[in-house]
């Protein structure tokens, strides 16, 4: 159980990182980094939950949002290449 803490304690410092990196990122490439880093982190948190309250009802919602993660990630990726194959 402290280590469940200690990992939702990591991870929500690193989102907080990464939101600083959205709002002083330099570059677009920064922000979309950085957008993903906290999207991602959210994803984490919600999984880390479910492990610390023993249920399986969040493990879809995992799946569903690592999959419009990864969407959203190639979508900026994109976005940031300039449209760009």
């Amino acid at each position: 159980m402290t280590l469940i803490n200690l990992a939702l304690v990591l991870v929500v410092v690193s989102m907080v990182l990464g939101v600083v990196r959205i709002l002083l990122g330099p570059s677009g490439a920064d922000r979309g980094a950085a957008t993903d880093l906290v999207f991602f982190g959210f994803v984490i948190l919600v999984a880390l939950l479910g492990v610390r309250l023993s249920t399986t009802l969040l493990v879809d919602i995992v799946l569903v949002a690592t999959l419009v993660g990864l969407l959203a990630a190639i979508s900026l990726a994109r976005l940031t290449a300039g449209g760009k194959r």
